[in-house]
């Protein structure tokens, strides 16, 4: 049974993952992705521990919070993690470009609700 308690310490996880990546796309590029496989790696095993933080959160806080897409980013982390095959570059760089900087101020909220409590 996943415990509420741990929560907290999820979200925190996937917002140093999110602030982490969002300070790489600033040195990086799509090319960079492309020419590297170790920063191609990097970059999917961070967006699997965001995946993993959120898939581990209690069915209460997700139905709760409904601000971030729960069921689209545990599915980021199932291909991850069984379909790491078939994951591009190009989907790497979408999800950091277009994905993860919407997701900071929310988990950032999310965080702060504890803090308040």
């Amino acid at each position: 049974m996943r415990e509420p308690i741990k929560d907290k310490g999820r979200i925190e996880h996937m917002l140093e993952m999110a602030l982490a990546l969002n300070a790489e796309k600033s040195k990086l590029s799509l090319e960079a992705i492309k020419n590297d496989t170790v920063v191609f790696y990097g970059l999917s095993k961070m967006l699997e521990i965001i995946g993993e933080a959120a898939y581990k959160l209690t069915i209460e806080f997700k139905s709760e919070n409904t601000d971030l897409p729960w069921r689209e980013i545990t599915g980021m982390r199932h291909i991850l993690v069984h379909g790491y095959f078939s994951v591009s570059p190009e989907v790497i760089w979408d999800v950091i470009e277009n994905d993860i900087p919407g997701m900071i101020p929310i988990l950032r909220r999310y965080l702060e609700k504890w803090s308040i409590s």
